[in-house]
């Protein structure tokens, strides 16, 4: 059997968005994996959600393909893809199912994302962003043929408090909602020029930001519109109801949050998410159901003491009785079902590993005692596949093993699970030893200590950190997690416990997990090493400035400086204001105590910075300020900066620039470890020990 290796990262594929059939038969699922250097392939797989048979690609290897949506008669597929394009901007293709080509529905200047099939199957929202000269062209309806895009303006003229996300500027360009005939053919016999036959329609028409398209009947289209004086500045979110007939609108209800899901039924009943508006970024996610005529109100989840997670948005059953949501709970993800009319409390549906997304079908009539959910989850010995459970049987099918070969030659260790105290709260943590072939002697092993970003996130045995943690247990190092407090999973109060205290209350919960395994015979504690990205390099960089216990850290991504933060970043300032309760310009020396440059003249420790050129979340200035101050006291350091990168490097950055980072972080711990026989990676030619370094080698010989 063969060690985990950065590098494998090539070598694993991941599922993602897995959307069930109406009828419950079937699973749409995203596959990716990377394809080289630079790229991934990314297609739509389907499968029999029974577990037979294995699943068969539906899209070809073009392009990037996301977001498949039955159609409600479940005989096509849509689906977004960049194929045939020369930029990456995703347009809306219809696929049969049962057999023939996908067909091109758009051709549209701000690309296509959040799609919704009408009830009747004869349309599909969709959002763009575009700006108000794309629309007075016409070409958020369809691109000339002669169009050539400008790269950006020249210079960038700023008038919006948050103007840039994702890696990207906005360059004026704001989201809207449209719609498009299901049947139409760009460039083909059914609609060859959709800015003339009117294939696409706007829904909206004014710069404004507006997002989550869902369908109530056939003519009524549901949306949201960031709202407020400034609506960047606002945590304000009007919920809008279209009359497609009558091209009417309506804002039916005021909801608050970073963000709105909607899920919709047709007799005007529309569940989204709320959360309290004063020092929002602290407050838990709640499902709520407003019934669009009335005005009246229901909350779902307000005495449940946990919140809707990111990223499995909530859903209606087939009956439209009872809606489906996901939060994170205690490490795993947990799936829910509350009715509708708020007659009952939720109930936990089931509680599988790490769930990305999940998905709900059956009969029409289908309550919780009998719907299938198709879900895509990772756990400890394996990084993804698709599942589906069948609530009648009460019986989980894996539906795909997509790295069957690889694991199969691969040692993959356990975690285990551990429970310890800080501050007489009970925090839950990890510890990943070596597998045996990893070392060759009985000696204790280093401890490489991972902090998690978020804040407010949750960590578990799986997810995006499950190669990580395994390249460098198969390195030789101990890998201790755990979510401190400030962590979503564990409650309200578990969550608020960091307010106005990042570093402090984060670092003894830390701190405490490293004593509780520092205890162990088979640890060496005084071979300790730390890191952790965005929050996590936060707390990298404070614990260092608090501490000489770690040998070397590396700091990836993170806030140095909350000032500039503040200053710098797109809408995420709100973290400030919310879990600080404040703002530069009232506690200035306050927050500069509170941040990892107001402690860095103390830093001994030697400290890797990682951080990418375009990242928006934290950018790269304070990462500056953090590196300079770090050299210029003499600091074992050394910055690395990935191009083309943004906040989200680690999970979906280049491949190259993945196993790249991992190999770095490896690298400058194994140059200070008593337990590796590595000179400091200051003292190492500059590729020496990274996998570029090694394909460099070869092509020379």
């Amino acid at each position: 059997m063969e060690r985990v290796t950065a590098a494998d990262y090539h070598d694993i594929a991941v599922p993602s968005d897995p959307r069930i059939s109406p009828d419950g038969d079937r699973v749409a699922f995203v596959r990716r994996q990377p394809n080289d250097d630079d790229s991934y392939e990314t297609t739509v797989y389907l499968v029999d959600a029974a577990g037979d048979g294995d699943p068969r690609r539906l899209t070809l290897p073009e392009g990037s393909d996301a977001e498949p949506r039955w159609s409600p008669s479940g005989d096509r597929i849509a689906f977004t893809s960049t194929r045939g394009a020369d930029d990456d901007r995703q347009q809306l293709w219809v696929l049969p199912v049962d057999g023939g080509e996908a067909r091109r529905v758009t051709d549209v200047v701000g690309g296509v994302s959040s799609i919704a099939w009408s009830p009747d199957g004869e349309r599909i929202a969709f959002v763009q962003s575009v700006t108000a000269d794309d629309r007075e062209a016409d070409r958020d309806l369809a691109v000339p043929d002669d169009y050539e895009p400008e790269e950006h303006p020249d210079p960038r003229v700023i008038d919006r408090t948050v103007y840039r996300a994702a890696e990207r500027y906005f360059d004026g360009r704001r989201p809207g909602v449209y719609v498009v005939d299901a049947d139409a053919t760009v460039g083909g016999v059914t609609d060859p020029d959709p800015a003339e036959s009117g294939a696409v329609t706007r829904v909206t028409d004014r710069d404004a930001d507006f997002a989550a398209p869902s369908w109530g009947d056939a003519d009524t289209l549901y949306y949201t519109e960031a709202v407020g004086d400034d609506p960047d500045d606002s945590v304000e979110i009007a919920i809008r109801a279209h009359d497609l007939a009558t091209g009417e609108t309506e804002r039916v209800h005021t909801t608050t949050g970073w963000g709105a899901d909607l899920a919709a039924t047709a007799d005007g009943r529309v569940a989204f998410t709320h959360a309290e508006p004063d020092q929002v970024s602290m407050q838990p996610t709640d499902l709520r159901v407003l019934d669009a005529d009335s005005g009246d109100v229901i909350d779902l989840t307000g005495d449940l003491d946990r919140g809707l997670g990111r990223g499995t948005a909530p859903q209606w059953g087939p009956a439209d009785e009872t809606l489906y949501f996901a939060t994170p709970d205690e490490g795993k993800t947990a799936l829910w079902h509350v009715p509708a009319d708020g007659s009952r409390e939720p109930e936990r549906l089931l509680r599988p590993g790490t769930v990305s997304s999940a998905t709900v079908g059956g009969e029409t009539d289908a309550g919780p005692e009998s719907v299938t959910v198709a879900f895509a989850a990772s756990e400890w010995d394996h990084p993804g596949d698709a599942f589906a459970y069948d609530a009648a049987a009460d019986e989980t099918a894996r539906l795909t093993e997509l790295n069957a070969d690889y694991l199969g030659e691969r040692t993959i260790g356990e975690p285990e699970e551990l429970r310890f105290e800080s501050d007489g709260v009970e925090i839950q943590g990890w510890l990943l030893t070596p597998p045996e072939s990893a070392t060759d002697t009985d000696d204790p092993y280093p401890l490489a200590v991972e902090i998690h970003g978020g804040p407010h996130a949750m960590w578990s045995t799986a997810g995006t950190m499950w190669h990580e943690f395994q390249t460098l247990a198969a390195r030789g190092y101990a890998v201790f997690w755990s979510n401190p407090r400030g962590s979503t999973g564990y409650g309200e109060a578990f969550t608020q416990a960091i307010e106005r205290d990042w570093g402090a209350v984060t670092a003894r919960d830390v701190m405490a997990g490293v004593e509780t395994v520092a205890d162990r015979p088979e640890i060496d504690a005084s071979n300790a090493f730390v890191t952790g990205g965005s929050f996590g390099g936060f707390m990298t960089a404070w614990m260092v400035g608090q501490t000489d216990y770690f040998r070397a850290a590396v700091s990836q991504r993170g806030v140095y400086d909350l000032t500039g933060f503040y200053g710098s970043t797109d809408a995420a300032y709100k973290l400030v204001e919310g879990d600080f309760d404040t703002v530069p310009s009232e506690e200035p020396a306050w927050l500069w105590e509170q941040s990892p440059t107001g402690h860095a003249d103390a830093v001994d420790t030697p400290t890797l910075l990682i951080h990418s050129e375009d990242d928006t979340r934290t950018p790269i200035c304070t990462a500056e300020l953090y590196h300079r101050i770090l050299r210029k006291n003499g600091v074992d350091t050394r910055f690395v900066r990935y191009p083309r990168e943004g906040h989200e490097l680690s999970r979906s950055g280049e491949p190259a620039h993945i196993v790249d980072r991992i190999e770095r972080i490896a690298r400058w711990f194994d140059g200070y470890s008593e337990h590796h026989d590595a000179e400091r990676a200051l003292d190492r030619p500059e590729d020496d020990g990274l996998t570029a370094g090694e394909e460099s080698d070869e092509a020379e010989e």
